[in-house]
C-alpha cells in the first residue's frame, strides 16, 4: 500500500520537473531545502550546493546516520553558437546522445528558460539512412528559432549555459511514474519523506539522522565526497536507482534480475559493509519488506564508492530503487517500491542505538 499524501506527491512531481543538471543543481536544491525545513531541526548546505537536513537523536550519545541521495540529472551544455544561430552541445553526465535528436530542450539562460528543439534531419534526405549509427555529441544542435548568433545572445544564451530535456514527470497509472530525472531526484524525495515520517513519530529515534542531497554524482560523486568528509557519520545508507531488467532483450546472466514492484534492491560486495547490509536484511524481514539482491565485485557506480573511504572509513550500504530506461526521458519506477524503501529506511533509523558499532569483528 502506498502512503503518499497529496502534499508529498505534489512535492515529488515538482521536484522531478525542476531542472537541476550536474553543476547547476541550485534550482532543485532550493526546493528540497525549503520542503525539509518544515520538519527538520535544521537544514544546511556547503559551498557547492549539497544540502542536508538533520533530526537530532534522543539518545545520550546518539549515533549519526547519514541517508544520502544525489540531486543532479544528466543534461547538456552550450558548446558553440554558429553565425546562423544554431547551438552546438556538449554533454553533462552520461547523456544518451542516441536519443538526442528531435527533442524539446530547455536552455537555462541569463534571462530565464529558453525553449528549443534538437534538430532532426528528415529520414527522406539523410545520407546512409539504411546503415545509420548513433550521432556523436558534436552532431547535435538546438534550434531556438533564431536567425543569427546575435539573436541567440539577445535571448540571454551564451557558451556554458546548461540545457535539459523539457519532458516532465507523469503518472502512467495508479502505481507507475515516468519521466526524465527520476535518476536520482526521486532519491531526494525519498530521504525527505523518511525525515518527515521520523519527525512525526510518537517517539523520537535514538540516533541523529542526517539526510544529504548531494550534487555532482553524475561526474564522480564530488558532492557526496565533500559532505561525507565534513559530516563523518557513524553509518551511511546511500539511495540511488538501479537497472530494472524485467524488459525484453536483456540477458539476465549478464545483468542480474531486478523487477519493478519487487521491492528495494540491496547490493552486496565492494563498498557495502557486511554488518550494515545484514542490519538492513534483518529490518526488512521484521517489517515484511521484500528485498531484491545485486552483486558488486569492484564498484557500485554510485556515491557509495566515495563515501565509504572517507577518513578512517564510513560503514556504508547501497539501497536501490528499480528503474527502467535509465538516462532517458521515459525513466520508469513503481511507487510501491518507493513506499517500501521509505519504510525500510525509517525502520533502519529506528533500529540504530548507541550500542551499534557496525564493525567487522576479528
Amino acid at each position: 500500500m502506498i502512503h503518499m499524501s497529496p502534499a508529498s506527491k505534489n512535492f515529488l512531481l515538482d521536484l522531478l520537473s525542476t531542472p537541476s543538471p550536474t553543476g547547476f543543481e541550485f534550482r532543485g536544491q532550493r526546493k528540497w531545502a525549503a520542503y525539509t525545513r518544515k520538519f527538520a531541526d535544521k537544514v544546511e548546505s556547503d559551498a557547492y550546493g549539497t544540502a542536508w537536513a538533520t533530526l537530532e537523536g534522543s539518545g545520550k550519545k546518539p549515533r549519526r546516520i547519514m541517508f544520502e541521495a544525489h540531486a543532479d540529472e544528466i543534461g547538456y551544455m552550450v558548446k558553440y553558437i554558429s553565425k546562423e544561430g544554431f547551438i552546438s552541445l556538449d554533454s553533462v553526465g552520461g547523456s544518451d546522445v542516441a536519443a538526442g535528436r528531435g527533442r524539446r530542450m530547455d536552455i537555462l539562460g541569463d534571462k530565464g528558460t529558453v525553449r528549443g528543439v534538437t534538430g532532426n534531419i528528415a529520414i527522406h534526405i539523410r545520407e546512409n539512412r539504411h546503415d545509420e549509427k548513433a550521432p556523436k555529441i558534436h552532431e547535435l544542435w538546438i534550434d531556438i528559432g533564431a536567425t543569427s548568433a546575435e539573436e541567440v545572445a539577445q535571448a540571454g544564451i551564451r557558451v556554458g549555459h546548461p540545457a535539459v530535456y523539457a519532458d516532465a514527470a507523469e503518472e502512467l497509472n495508479e502505481h507507475r511514474l515516468f519521466g526524465r530525472a527520476i535518476d536520482n531526484r526521486i532519491g531526494g524525495f525519498i530521504i525527505a519523506e523518511v525525515m518527515q515520517r521520523l519527525s512525526k513519530a510518537k517517539k523520537r529515534q535514538k540516533s541523529t539522522v542526517i539526510a544529504v542531497n548531494s550534487v555532482q554524482e553524475e561526474i564522480g560523486g564530488n558532492g557526496a565526497k565533500m559532505a561525507a568528509h565534513r559530516l563523518m557519520p557513524d553509518v551511511a545508507i546511500v539511495l540511488d536507482v538501479t537497472h530494472a531488467t524485467d524488459i525484453p532483450s536483456l540477458d539476465l546472466k549478464k545483468h542480474g534480475e531486478v523487477k519493478l514492484n519487487g521491492g528495494p534492491s540491496l547490493t552486496h560486495g565492494s563498498a557495502n559493509h557486511i554488518e550494515v547490509v545484514q542490519r538492513l536484511i534483518d529490518v526488512a524481514e521484521k517489517k515484511k519488506i521484500p528485498l531484491q539482491h545485486e552483486s558488486s565485485s569492484r564498484f557500485t557506480g554510485t556515491d557509495t564508492d566515495v563515501i565509504f573511504t572517507q577518513q578512517y572509513g564510513i560503514p556504508s550500504a547501497l539501497v536501490s530503487l528499480p528503474l527502467r530506461y535509465m538516462h532517458s526521458v521515459v525513466e520508469m519506477v513503481d511507487l510501491r517500491d518507493v513506499e517500501q524503501i521509505i519504510q525500510l529506511l525509517v525502520a533502519f533509523a529506528e533500529s540504530v542505538t548507541e550500542k551499534d558499532e557496525f564493525k567487522v569483528r576479528l
